[in-house]
Order: C-alpha cells, then sequence, then structure tokens
C-alpha cells in the first residue's frame, strides 16, 4: 500500500506571523475551551487564568495554533454574543501577548468572530457550516482564514438518528457548497479550511467511515482539519470513557493523516505532536531528527 499525498491548491499558508506549506507538514491544534461544561475537561479552564496558563503550555508542548472555545458543540441553552465574548475575546487578547501562534476561535456567531479577530485571532472555526449569514463577510474584510465544519443541526439544537445514504458524498457536496458561499462573500480560497466533523450530527459508524475514506474529502483540494480527540466514536469502539481514549484518538488522527488530513485538532498535544511527526516521517514529509541506527562500521544503540 502507498499514501497519497492530497493535491492542494494554495498549500503554502501564511496565518498572522506564521507560514506553512500544507504540502509537506501537518498542523497540531489544541483545544482550550473556556466554559464551564466543555466535552473533555468539565470546566477546568474556565477560569481566565488558567485558560491562559493551559493555551502557553500547549504551545510549549509543541501546537502550532490554539483553538479557543466559549461555547459548547452539544445541544444546550443559547449563550448570548456578549457572554461569549467576554470567554473569549480576553483569552485571545492574553495569548496574542504571549505568542505569535495561531490563534483560531470556535464560533458561529459573526460579532463574536469580529471582536476576536480585533483581539488577535487569526482564523474562525465555525462548526456549524456558516449558520449565520453575515460571518463569512466579517472574516472576508479581515485577514483571517475560515474553517468550514459539516455539521446539519441548527446551532445547539438535537439531531436525532442522523441518517446519510452516503455520509462522505454528502459530506463533501456540503463542504463544496460552503466553499463556494464563503467565496461568495469574498473569502479567497487560500484562506480557507475544511473540516468533515466527526460526530458532528453523526454516528460512530459514520465518523468511522468519514476516516476511511477522508480522501472524499481532501480531493476538494483545500487542507483538511480533523477534529478526532477522545470523541464519542473512539470511545464506542475501545469501550473507554474519555479519560481513556488517548491511544484510540492517536490511531485515528494517524489514519487521518495518511489519508490526507492536514490540521489536527486535539487535547493531548505533546503525544499527538510526536505521532504526527511519525506520520510525516512515513509519508516522506519529514527527514529523522538522527540517523545514526546500522550507519556505520559498528552498530549503535
Amino acid at each position: 500500500m502507498s499514501f497519497v499525498l492530497p493535491s492542494l491548491r494554495n498549500a503554502r499558508r501564511t496565518i498572522g506571523d506564521r507560514t506553512f506549506d500544507f504540502s509537506r507538514r501537518v498542523a497540531v491544534m489544541a483545544i482550550v475551551n473556556r466554559t464551564p461544561d466543555s466535552f473533555y475537561d468539565a470546566g477546568a479552564n474556565y477560569a481566565l487564568e488558567d485558560a491562559v496558563a493551559a493555551s502557553l503550555r500547549a504551545v510549549r508542548s509543541g501546537a502550532d495554533w490554539i483553538d479557543i472555545g466559549g461555547v459548547p458543540f452539544a445541544p444546550g441553552d443559547p449563550l448570548s454574543v456578549e457572554e461569549e465574548c467576554e470567554r473569549v475575546v480576553p483569552v485571545v487578547e492574553a495569548l496574542r501577548a504571549e505568542s505569535d501562534v495561531v490563534i483560531s476561535v470556535d464560533t458561529f456567531h459573526s460579532e463574536v468572530a469580529r471582536r476576536s479577530i480585533a483581539a488577535g485571532a487569526t482564523v474562525i472555526n465555525d462548526t456549524t457550516g456558516l449558520s449565520d449569514p453575515n460571518l463569512a463577510r466579517v472574516v472576508a474584510d479581515s485577514a483571517a482564514s475560515l474553517i468550514l465544519v459539516h455539521s446539519r443541526a441548527q446551532p445547539r439544537t438535537q439531531f436525532a438518528r442522523p441518517q446519510y445514504d452516503d455520509v462522505a458524498i454528502e459530506v463533501r457536496d456540503f463542504l463544496q457548497s460552503r466553499v463556494e458561499r464563503a467565496m461568495d462573500a469574498g473569502v479567497p480560497d487560500d484562506r480557507l479550511f475544511v473540516d468533515p466533523g466527526h460526530d458532528l450530527n453523526k454516528n460512530t459508524l459514520h465518523s468511522l467511515e468519514l476516516t476511511r475514506r477522508l480522501d472524499v474529502i481532501t480531493d476538494l483540494g483545500l487542507p483538511t482539519l480533523v477534529a478526532l480527540s477522545n470523541k464519542d466514536f473512539i470511545g464506542e469502539v475501545l469501550e473507554k470513557p474519555k479519560r481513556q481514549r488517548l491511544e484510540g484518538s492517536l490511531a485515528a488522527a494517524v489514519a487521518c493523516v495518511l489519508n490526507g488530513a492536514r490540521v489536527v485538532r486535539v487535547h493531548e498535544v505533546a503525544e499527538t505532536v510526536d505521532a504526527v511527526r511519525m506520520a510525516e516521517a512515513i509519508l516522506g514529509l519529514r527527514e529523522p531528527a538522527v540517523l545514526k541506527h546500522n550507519m556505520s562500521d559498528a552498530n549503535e544503540r
């Protein structure tokens, strides 16, 4: 079996002060949620100082990118724009003062996006696929990039028993339509990313199929982000609670990188960085850090 690298248009991207060649490397995005009810950390980073400290720890652990969220994707009561801004904007400001790391804000509100970009965010991560018709225009009027994520429900609402005739094709077609919508609003394709939205309005079998057939998504020609870390499809495969899904998360991340993913969104940064760097070497994108084994007259250990 040989791995086919994705054909990317505009593979070289400048995001804020950092430049990435996604034909040659994979970016690791760290998750920092400033919510009292986050999916994984259950509010551990809800205090401002804790969210900033977690972001800086992730940078030190090798994260290229920090994704800051103020509202969970899961169904629940809506949060006002003002309160969401109060959660995310101070984290963006504090992190930007300390680091040139890529900062994204996970929001579907155009006004939150606008204020976050003004505070120093360089990417908006919209897990609702442009449910706010003004969000793409806000991004277009800035230098920020935009992540378009597949989901089907209205924000924070239930979507029971999702069904697809062909999940990979339907997700691809949805993302293509959102790419066209964003470009029509003025966002150039060299500032767009796509994400198939594992587990978002999908069951475990759907998420596994998207992982196997990720090439259907990468064929769109834009860098593909995958958000797999500790998700329920991994827990259901392994029958493990959230805190015991690291190994499954790493396996899923490597599978996606080998199938063309170029950004991985994760909770455990250091472990994922090592797994991703190994996958890059397998793909021939990265040279070994050291080359000694069986390279001389005496065996090296």
